[in-house]
């Protein structure tokens, strides 16, 4: 199935936070208003219940102000504080928002059981409140729909456990209805009993969103299906011999990705930038969640140099002298390369024809031998003859 241009919409992108901020104004609007018709109907029908459940709905209202803020600063680009963006807003935001269910569903069970202590105290109840609580529930119902699929569409955690919110005031509609009709039928204890099996169902989503934004705060990587798919396609990328030290971790809807690639030791700087690039292309493309990746480029497996280097390894600049002993006073090299390989320094020197006819070559194989005697962080030094122009 083709993705939608939705679909492809980042943390960053600021049709995303309009439309998280459209849901959310949905939300704020439909519960205010439902506040408000509760509280009326309950006090008039003596339904403290329904009066109950309206100041439920109106701590909605906080919740949906809260996940506006965060959408809001979710969107906004990366800074000097925050490089890497502030994904992290919705990810707080939904923490928080599950941490406001798990009390919601444990209030529910709590509640449940001094109601079934206390039965015969539940005042006469008028019919308008059960018309009401019905109302509330199929309004509620509509707007759990309603905010779960923008989520999925906009992917945004902070709205579907908002989302899910709207479900618990929707169940707990549902045990006021149950409850009022209970009442009015002359069956009180079915109130009590629904509230029971509610908050748990609401109890265990509160814990299953602030358990995965744990994770995501604490860096938890992908899954290893994800990750396979992922290295296949670094792998398949041209140039790319070998990966390792590949990392992940999620940021809202973002994913980040550092990975070692290992190329050839012998190609140019500017060729392994090329590879690097390639692969992140590659990744964007075929994983649109991965927003950010950063290319480390090896060029070799260093997980299996275990062993210490038997000294300190000369830099470009020691080299060059070296190099210059070798050849003598007067002699430039056009060119030295350097690869620093398995603890050692493998060095190719190129020089101009002209320049190699005024050496001696016995004699520049003697020096060289000495010093790579001498100096064990030497593997090997050849010398290249530039041809003529």
């Amino acid at each position: 199935m083709k993705p939608s241009p939705a679909d492809s919409i980042s943390a960053t992108d600021p049709r995303r936070a309009r439309g998280i901020q459209r849901v959310t104004l949905v939300a704020i609007f439909t519960n205010a208003s439902l506040a408000l018709g509760q509280f009326v109907i309950g006090i008039f029908a003596n339904a403290f219940s329904l009066v109950a459940d309206a100041a439920h709905t109106l701590s909605d209202l906080f919740t949906d102000l809260m996940v506006l803020l965060a959408a809001r600063k979710g969107a906004d680009p990366a800074d000097t504080n925050h490089p890497y963006g502030h994904g992290r807003y919705e990810t707080a935001a939904t923490l928080i928002l599950g941490a406001i269910l798990g009390a919601v569903g444990f209030g529910f069970l709590w509640s449940s059981g001094v109601r079934l202590q206390h039965m015969d105290e539940a005042p006469p109840i008028h019919q308008a409140a059960l018309y009401m609580a019905l109302l509330t529930l199929i309004i509620k119902e509509a707007l759990f729909r309603f905010a779960l699929a923008a989520s999925r569409r906009l992917k945004a955690p902070v709205l579907e456990a908002n989302a899910w919110h709207a479900r618990s005031d929707a169940a707990s509609s549902l045990v006021v209805a149950v409850g009022i009709g209970g009442s009015l039928a002359g069956y009180p204890f079915l109130e009590p009993l629904a509230a029971a099996v509610v908050g748990f169902l609401i109890l265990n989503m509160g814990i299953r969103l602030c358990w995965r934004a744990l994770r995501e705060l604490v860096d938890t990587g992908l899954s290893e299906s994800e990750l396979a798919k992922i290295r296949a396609t670094i792998l398949a990328t041209p140039g790319v011999i070998g990966l390792h030290d590949m990392r992940t971790r999620r940021m809202a809807d973002r994913v980040l990705c550092d990975a070692h690639i290992q190329v050839d030791p012998r190609i140019t700087v500017s060729e392994g930038h090329r590879i690097s690039d390639s692969v992140y292309f590659r990744i964007r493309a075929a994983h649109p969640d991965v927003r950010d990746i950063l290319v480390h480029i090896d060029p070799e497996d260093d997980t299996d140099l275990q062993t210490p280097p038997p000294g300190r390894l000369p830099e470009r600049t020691e080299v060059r002298t070296d190099i210059a002993g070798l050849l003598g006073g007067g002699v430039t090299p056009s060119r030295v390369q350097i690869h620093y390989l398995g603890h050692r320094v493998e060095v190719e020197v190129m020089l101009p024809a002209r320049t190699w006819r005024e050496l001696d070559p016995r004699a520049l194989k003697e020096r060289t031998g000495a010093l790579i005697h001498h100096r064990p962080e030497y593997r090997a030094i050849t010398f290249f003859v530039q041809d003529a122009q």
